[in-house]
């Protein structure tokens, strides 16, 4: 097996696992952005999307000012493409980590990506469920933040769901931003792959982030069906 990746695959062997390019350390780069961009932008986006609903129109704490900012804010961030919004508050991310490249700098553009599009996500799932819950909650004298428990727990199901659409939707997001030097197998793919005429290095590269989205793909599943029939 050694003998045929070495005869077929040799700037993969080369690569290794660790040191700068190194396999290892582009995967754990790609996790890395991938799961501290998914908290921080998912921990907003759910605040967000719980807010257009709690102050929507038909919303237990109604508020017209409120809601229409905060919309237009999700809707303007969820309009900007990825690679503009990486270009656009480059100023921003040097100011916070102090420095534009690496995957720690990654992480805030990313985080801003995730934000808006988790928030109508959430919004959307939110806004859907049966209202007949939410206003019993509220006559049996149910305050704020009981109704927001009753949100979560009647919708956990669909925002798993949401959940894992907006990861796979991050992972392939940390590969553009890995293109354009912020590390992970984006850049392992482009940098060291296509641009070096490196096909095996491509093609592995591509696997791994495959690999990497079919499993977020097969754990979502499983547990919105175990949340589903709990």
């Amino acid at each position: 097996m050694m003998t045929w990746l070495q005869e077929n695959m040799p700037h993969v062997i080369k690569m290794g696992w660790d040191g700068q390019a190194g396999w290892g350390t582009a995967i754990y780069a790609t996790l890395y952005m991938t799961v501290i961009s998914f908290i921080i932008g998912g921990v907003m986006g759910l605040l967000g999307g719980l807010f257009l609903v709690l102050t929507g129109p038909r919303g237990v704490i109604a508020n017209k000012w409120v809601y229409q900012v905060l919309d237009k804010v999700v809707s303007v961030f969820r309009a900007i493409p990825f690679i503009i919004l990486l270009a656009l508050i480059s100023p921003v991310t040097r100011a916070i980590v102090g420095t534009r490249l690496g995957a720690t700098a990654a992480i805030v553009p990313l985080s801003l990506a995730v934000f808006p599009f988790f928030a109508r996500q959430v919004q959307v799932v939110l806004a859907e469920l049966d209202g007949g819950v939410i206003e019993a909650a509220q006559a049996s004298g149910a305050n704020l933040w009981d109704i927001i428990l009753v949100y979560l727990r009647e919708g956990l199901p669909d925002l798993i769901r949401v959940s894992t659409v907006t990861l796979i939707s991050l992972v392939g997001e940390t590969a553009m931003a890995g293109a354009i030097g912020a590390g992970g197998l984006g850049t392992v793919a482009v940098a060291y792959g296509f641009n070096l005429s490196r096909e095996d290095v491509t093609l592995v590269a591509t696997i791994l982030i495959l690999l990497l989205i079919f499993t977020i793909q097969f754990a979502g599943d499983f547990l919105t069906r175990k949340m589903s029939h709990r």
